[in-house]
C-alpha cells in the first residue's frame, strides 16, 4: 500500500458504484486497512465515526463483488 495512496470517504464510492452510503458503510465496515476516524460523544453532541477507504481495498471488495479472482 502506497504511503499517498487515494482515500475515498463513503459518499465517494457511494456516488461511484451506485450504491449508498449505508451499503458502503456496511461493506467496509470491519475491513482491514479501512481508516476509522472516531469523534468522539460530548455532553450536547453525538459520537460520529468517519471511514476512509483506500484505493486498493476499494478496488479489491469491488472486485470480490464482481466475483473476480483476486491475488
Amino acid at each position: 500500500m502506497a504511503a499517498l495512496e487515494k482515500h475515498y470517504t463513503v459518499l465517494e464510492l457511494a456516488d461511484l458504484w451506485q450504491l449508498s452510503p449505508d451499503s458502503i458503510r456496511a461493506l467496509f465496515h470491519d475491513t482491514p486497512g479501512v481508516l476509522r476516524i472516531v469523534r468522539p460523544e460530548r455532553r450536547n453532541k453525538r459520537g460520529y465515526t468517519s471511514l476512509r477507504i483506500p484505493e486498493t481495498v476499494a478496488q479489491k471488495r469491488h472486485a470480490e463483488l464482481n466475483g473476480k479472482v483476486v491475488a
